[in-house]
């Protein structure tokens, strides 16, 4: 089975795609951290839309690590995450600040294949 997020990623500029853990591994609309090398990335399984994203686990306000335990939804269609400290939102696919604010995420591409998850990364 091959699943992947929405087709506006930039799996074109993939070098490498990081075995991050098993589909299971991640709750139902909800997230979970994942390490590569010194980067700490949040994946979201975002069941409602049958979609998975990832994004750096930092959130930009207050330089904390909690993204993966942001609240996930949409607005007007467009995939975000809500930091939970401050609700600080951000696109899944551009990482654009929803708030209007200067703040900006770095996103990566996901697939899932044979049950294991995969984020692109671009070395």
């Amino acid at each position: 089975m091959l699943s992947t997020q929405n087709p506006d990623t930039r799996s074109s500029e993939v070098t490498y795609w990081f075995k991050a853990a098993e589909v299971s591994a991640f709750p139902e609309d909800g997230g979970a951290c994942v390490k590569y090398q010194d980067q700490q990335i949040a994946v979201f399984n975002f069941t409602r839309r049958n979609e998975w994203y990832a994004c750096q686990n930092m959130c930009p306000h207050k330089q904390q690590m909690i993204l993966a335990r942001g609240l996930v939804g949409d607005q007007c269609g467009e995939p975000k995450v809500a930091c939970p400290f401050h609700k600080k939102t951000f696109s899944l696919i551009t990482g654009e600040n929803l708030n209007g604010e200067c703040y900006e995420i770095q996103t990566y591409p996901v697939k899932v294949e044979d049950g294991f998850v995969y984020i692109g990364i671009s070395e």
